[in-house]
């Protein structure tokens, strides 16, 4: 038995852990995300390690100031990234509400691609630690829509505080035509392939948390 943490805010990826049946602690990772690569598949994972690492250290630091307090047990980091790449560009959180218009323009009437990368980070109680890194892309097809349509979109808030513009899972599923790929994955964590990278190694989450 061990102790699961998700080093993430994102009601998003609550929500699936919580939908797959996972015990798990919330510890969001806040330091400055910096990015050394290129490619989107690349840079999900570089920012997703960066995460677990993060948490994973805030979590060791607090073990040893405080071992009195600590019971010894193995523990599970999961550190997650996700970008919208249009036409080979990475579109983030947007800045406001123009910079929103112009990635939803970008967007509709096209297809994309959506990649999260995931760090899983295994800490034995022992202080041992080892890292599994993937990701997952999926591609998605957006149908065209009129200025009038994505205004309206973001007028609702929504696309504020996700990669890209948009919720897949909210108010801009009407304008989805298709996905090939997870769609998990473009919520903002591929829990299937989480699931299956570490019973690749012999971890059943269902007896980890």
């Amino acid at each position: 038995m061990g102790q699961i943490i998700l080093a993430s805010a994102s009601p998003r990826r609550k929500e699936l852990l919580e939908q797959i049946g996972l015990t798990f602690e919330i510890c969001p990772a806040k330091g400055e995300e910096t990015v050394t690569k290129d490619s989107p598949c690349e840079v999900v994972m570089e920012l997703a390690g960066q995460k677990a690492k993060e948490v994973a250290g805030m979590i060791r630091a607090y073990g040893r100031e405080h071992a009195d307090l600590m019971t010894p047990q193995d523990l599970l980091v999961i550190g997650a990234d996700t970008v919208v790449s249009c036409g080979g560009e990475i579109l983030g959180k947007p800045r406001d509400e123009e910079d929103a218009f112009c990635m939803l323009s970008r967007l509709a009437g096209h297809v994309h691609e959506v990649y999260t990368g995931v760090s899983l980070l295994l800490l034995s109680e022992s202080g041992r630690m080892g890292e599994i890194s993937f990701y997952e892309k999926t591609d998605v097809s957006m149908r065209a829509m009129e200025e009038e349509e994505i205004r309206r979109y973001i007028a609702t808030g929504e696309p504020m505080d996700k990669a890209g513009a948009y919720g897949i899972q909210g108010k801009c599923a009407i304008y989805i035509d298709k996905i090939d790929g997870d769609y998990n994955n473009v919520v903002g964590l591929p829990v299937a392939a989480i699931y299956r990278e570490l019973k690749k190694i012999g971890i059943d989450l269902y007896a980890w948390g």
